[in-house]
């Protein structure tokens, strides 16, 4: 008799500085077919559902949130930890990219192993944000770099039609496919406004509150908010929030005193276990973008606002990924971030229709089913095809 020929073992590892619910459902779901999964990453921030037990966790430098120096330091790091890791450990597995650190993926030119790659956030084109030109030599030698591994990539995964169009830039025939991120809320009732412990703990019971829920830096156009509060400080029940971090913190906080500004306030992040409950308090969630470069990312926080079933006013370009969700699906509206007359006349439109403001919520709901963690297994399946 001939020696039984053994199948090769599937091995794939993970790369996500910053890891949370939507790698951990991809992971979970490699996990179940694959004979050795792996994650590297800085940290694992777990919501629901549980990383599977079977993977093996690499750990490297933890994503810096803070300033542009100490949030590229920690990116910097982070590559060359997982250059070495995957020179030494995961040498012969297929490698999964995640865009953070961004400039993870480059890596792969230095590999034979099969990869792929999620763009989160397309670079050099992001640089742009920080006020680097396409004249510059880093933003030139990334782009050259991006042929190169779009070129060599199994296949890459983005958000949108417009972050694809943006990696097609750089090499017209890379394997290309959107698949959206989804909600690690799908599926649960939104809470009651009455029965929110938030409202209450908050004071704000009978407040129609608007709310910006993420990070306070340069590029979020936080500073809108502050003015449209001030055009409507007259309306004593419309209160503004502000939940977050980042290096302009400090900044709001004291635009918000020397204003004088009674219905806005800046709050610290929710708990894990009180997110989805906040994300259910407003009447009309904002989302921001940096409109110098619409088409480099998509906030997954859309996907949680979308499952609370909360309106949302994206302040925005209006060719933007979000833009074109917010139209695609009817719940709410799309601004510039100088148009404060227009955002304050729809916030007051949706204060004074109920009906509106109820439609509008169902949209969202309903939206939300189509974003799901089945987009998981759509990601393993196409890895497979």
């Amino acid at each position: 008799m001939g020696a039984i020929e053994t199948k090769p073992k599937r091995k794939i590892v993970f790369v996500n500085q910053a890891t949370g619910y939507l790698t951990i459902d991809v992971v979970n779901t490699f996990a179940k077919d694959y004979d050795e999964v792996a994650l590297i990453c800085g940290s694992v921030r777990v919501q629901d559902v549980e990383l599977d037990s079977k993977v093996d966790i690499s750990k490297i430098s933890i994503y810096d949130r803070g300033n542009n120096f100490r949030k590229a330091f920690s990116w910097a790091l982070g590559t060359l930890q997982v250059f070495f890791l995957l020179l030494i450990k995961y040498r012969k597995h297929e490698v999964f990219y995640y865009t953070i650190p961004p400039s993870a993926y480059l890596l792969a030119s230095f590999f034979r192993s099969s990869f792929y790659i999620m763009i989160y956030d397309l670079y050099p084109d992001a640089l742009k944000i920080r006020g680097r030109s396409e004249d510059r030599l880093l933003y030139k030698w990334w782009a050259k770099q991006n042929k190169k591994v779009f070129q060599k990539a199994c296949k890459v995964f983005t958000l949108s039609n417009q972050l694809k169009e943006g990696v097609k830039k750089y090499y017209p025939n890379a394997n290309v496919e959107v698949i959206h991120n989804w909600s690690a809320f799908s599926g649960k009732l939104p809470v009651d406004r009455e029965h929110n412990s938030i409202i209450r703990r908050e004071g704000l019971s009978g407040k129609f509150v608007v709310q910006y829920s993420g990070n306070i830096g340069v590029t979020h156009n936080v500073e809108v908010i502050v003015e449209l509060a001030e055009s409507l400080s007259n309306n004593g029940d419309i209160e503004f929030l502000i939940i977050g971090r980042g290096e302009r913190k400090n900044v709001i906080e004291r635009l918000i005193k020397e204003r004088d500004l009674g219905n806005c306030k800046v709050l610290p992040f929710r708990k894990d276990e009180e997110l989805y409950e906040s994300l259910c308090v407003p009447y009309i969630s904002i989302v921001t973008l940096d409109d110098r470069v619409p088409d480099i990312s998509v906030p997954s926080k859309v996907y949680n606002i979308l499952a609370s079933g909360v309106p949302i006013m994206a302040v925005a370009s209006l060719e933007s990924s979000i833009a074109n969700l917010v139209q695609t699906h009817n719940i709410g509206r799309t601004f510039l971030k100088d148009d404060i007359v227009g955002m304050k006349e729809f916030i007051l439109d949706l204060r004074n229709n109920p009906d509106k403001l109820k439609a509008i919520s169902r949209n969202s709901i309903e939206a939300s089913k189509e974003y799901t963690n089945q987009n998981a297994v759509r990601i393993y399946e196409s890895c497979l095809g």
